[in-house]
């Protein structure tokens, strides 16, 4: 699952990031790196961008950027996971 499959008000935890080279060091300078809890907030009318939040600010990513973001339910401990609909 990627961070792109997210519904607007689901939390995640970052399992690995599949970008290579230049375009991975952007999503990791961003603060996206493995282990992080990350929830979708919205997403545009027309759908690109999509909003989250983690570590404590809000970030827009293009979904073709978010498809590069493995992401998991396992293992995180925020409150809004028990409420995901993939559990």
């Amino acid at each position: 699952m990627t961070l792109r499959d997210l519904k607007p008000g689901q939390f995640a935890r970052v399992k690995s990031i599949t970008a290579e080279g230049s375009f991975k060091r952007r999503i990791m300078d961003m603060g996206i790196t493995s282990g992080i809890e990350i929830q979708m907030v919205k997403v545009a009318p027309l759908g690109d961008p999509i909003e989250v939040t983690l570590r404590g600010y809000q970030l827009s990513l293009r979904k073709n950027e978010a498809e590069s973001i493995e992401i998991t339910t396992e293992g995180c401990s925020c409150t809004g996971c028990e409420s995901n609909s993939f559990n």
